[in-house]
This record gives structure tokens, C-alpha cells and sequence, in this order.
């Protein structure tokens, strides 16, 4: 064969090497734009998940956190009431079916009123999942927090609205630290967070995909995608199980409060309006809705005090739903208003 048709045919070989090449190159091209796309629209669906799913964690924690302060605003009432009434009993310790519950305490109920009216006059302003805070820290600890001193050396109980909460939320994340933690919610570094409930709620992930942009390398791009979504799903799975306890032990308590105020609204109408003020002339039904509602008062103190959220002692690992103990609150206030008439 002359040499020129041989140097023609090796470059048509040539030509369609160069062609096929050139089509594997645009089919790679293709399959990482599509990993890149697959990648970006993975996270962003994943983001969007989390977002409504904390959303709706802290919207349920909130409203738990301010059920517990506005019950706790309104001890002052029920002390001032029974403080009218002369000759009464002591009302010590109750021990029913093994449930303990403090024994009335004049100073210790006005300083948990006071302050969480302190807390409900700054939540009004302040980030959402503030009030849920509150809950997951357990609120009487809170409010008797916000009696404290500010780092400024101002008594809080003299600040007002979200000047007073964020002292009392400082103040809350330094007593966590100064006793080593365990059991509170909240920590000075998480104070600083854009999202305050999120970083409570959550804790020790407190993570950065939400703000993450992705690589520009496809396979990198994917492997970040990748490492985000199991973050996402563990945290989704503690927003559910939280969300789900906050709403349990929501219902328990607007249970026990339904009865407190029915016994308590009887026993002021008693003493406040028909000025029936001597325990010697209470009839039995009077003295029963007393002790009634001096019980459910330390039920309801008890169950204020409940952490909803153990804080992690590791900054890397999440904080825990506290199942264990709300349960167990659960299930004393059913004992308790099991023996309540």
C-alpha cells in the first residue's frame, strides 16, 4: 500500500480517536454537572427540612416555656391567698403513692413568681426559642435565676424586658459552668448564637450547613453533601422525639393546672370575696380544696423544675432529651390527681 493512503488512514483512525475521546469527555462532563446539581439540590432540600422541622421544635418548646412561667407568675396569688388565712396547718411534705412534693414555702413561691414575671416581660422581644430555653433548663431554675445580679452587678429582678431575660440567660449558662454543667440547657457560648434556640435545642452540634456553600469539584461537592445530610437527619430525629416529649408534658401540665385553678378559684372566692379568713370556720369541703390546691402548687413547682434538654458534656456530641425524667413527672401527677377529689 503507497505510503500517503497509509498516512491517510492512520489519521481518519486518528480523527475518530480524538472524536471518541472528545465524546467521553463531554459524557464525564455531563455526570458531573449531574452529580453537582443532584448535590446541591440534595442539601438544599435537606436544609429546608431541618429549618421547618426547628421551626416547629422551638414553636412547641416556646409555648411550653411560657405555659410553665405564666403558672409560676401566678403563685403570688395563690400565697397571698392562703396567707389571709389564720389558724391554717403548716401543709408539710406530701408523700402520696411515693411521690414527694415540697412543703409550702411562703418566700420560695413569691421569689419564683417574681421572677418569672421578670421572664415573661422580655420574652415579647426576644429570639425565638428563648421561652423553650426556659423549658428545656426547666423553667423554675429560671425564674429563680432571674433574681440573680447581672454580670454588670445589677440585680435583674430591676431590669425589664430583654435586657432582664438575656441577664437571666447569661446567668443561667455561668451557673451550668461554675457547677460543671449536667442538667442545664444553657451555656454562655450558646448565648452568642444567631439562632439562640436552635444552638439550646440542639446543643453540641451546633452545626454549620446551613450557611455552607459546596464545593465546585462534583465528587467533593457530594461527599460535603453527604456529611451534612447525616448531621441533619440525627438532628431531625432529637427536633422529633423533643418536639414530641414537649407536647406530652405540655398536655400533663395544662391537666394539673385545670385542676389546680378549679380548686384554687373555689378557695379565693372563699376567702377573698366572702371573707371567710379562720380555718376553725372552713367546712371539711373548704379544707380539703385548700390542701387540694396547696398540693398541686408543689406538683406544679415539681414539674416546672423538670429539664426537658440534659446538656452534652462533650461540645461535640448532641444534648439529650430528658424522656426519663418527664416521664417520670408524668406519670407522678397522674398518682397525684388520681387521689385528689
Amino acid at each position: 500500500m503507497p505510503l500517503p493512503i497509509i498516512l491517510g488512514v492512520g489519521a481518519a483512525i486518528a480523527g475518530l480517536a480524538g472524536i471518541g475521546g472528545g465524546v467521553h469527555g463531554a459524557v464525564k462532563m455531563k455526570e458531573a454537572n449531574d452529580t453537582m446539581k443532584n448535590a446541591e439540590n440534595r442539601h438544599a432540600s435537606n436544609i429546608e427540612r431541618f429549618e421547618k422541622k426547628s421551626d416547629t421544635t422551638n414553636k412547641t418548646m416556646d409555648a411550653l416555656g411560657k405555659l410553665e412561667l405564666q403558672i409560676l407568675k401566678g403563685f403570688d396569688d395563690f400565697s397571698n391567698t392562703i396567707e389571709k388565712i389564720q389558724n391554717r396547718p403548716q401543709f408539710e411534705k406530701y408523700n402520696i403513692d411515693g411521690v414527694t412534693l415540697p412543703k409550702y414555702d411562703k418566700e420560695a413561691l413569691k421569689n419564683v413568681s417574681v421572677g418569672a414575671g421578670v421572664l415573661l416581660g422580655g420574652i415579647g422581644g426576644a429570639a425565638v426559642g428563648t421561652a423553650g430555653g426556659f423549658a428545656a433548663a426547666g423553667a423554675t431554675t429560671s425564674a429563680v435565676m432571674a433574681l440573680g445580679t447581672a454580670s454588670t452587678g445589677t440585680a435583674i429582678a430591676s431590669l425589664s424586658g430583654v435586657a432582664a431575660t438575656n441577664a437571666t440567660l447569661a446567668a443561667i449558662g455561668g451557673g451550668a459552668i461554675a457547677v460543671g454543667g449536667g442538667g442545664m440547657a444553657l451555656g454562655t457560648t450558646i448565648l452568642g448564637a444567631a439562632t439562640l434556640g436552635v444552638g439550646l435545642l440542639v446543643g453540641g452540634v451546633v452545626f454549620s450547613v446551613t450557611g455552607s456553600k459546596l464545593s465546585d469539584k462534583a465528587d467533593e461537592a457530594y461527599s460535603q453533601m453527604k456529611k451534612a445530610e447525616d448531621s441533619i437527619n440525627k438532628i431531625c430525629t432529637y427536633l422529633i422525639e423533643l418536639e414530641e416529649t414537649a407536647k406530652k408534658y405540655t398536655a400533663t401540665l395544662e391537666s394539673v393546672q385545670v385542676k389546680y385553678l378549679e380548686n384554687f378559684n373555689f378557695i379565693s372566692y372563699i376567702v377573698n370575696k366572702l371573707n371567710k379568713v379562720d380555718w376553725n370556720d372552713f367546712s371539711e369541703q373548704e379544707k380539703k380544696a385548700t390542701e387540694n390546691t396547696v398540693l398541686l402548687v408543689g406538683l406544679l413547682y415539681k414539674m416546672c423544675q423538670v429539664s426537658l434538654v440534659m446538656k452534652a458534656t462533650n461540645e461535640n456530641e448532641m444534648n439529650k432529651v430528658n424522656r426519663t425524667a418527664v416521664d417520670e413527672s408524668i406519670q407522678n401527677s397522674k398518682n397525684i390527681l388520681k387521689n385528689i377529689a
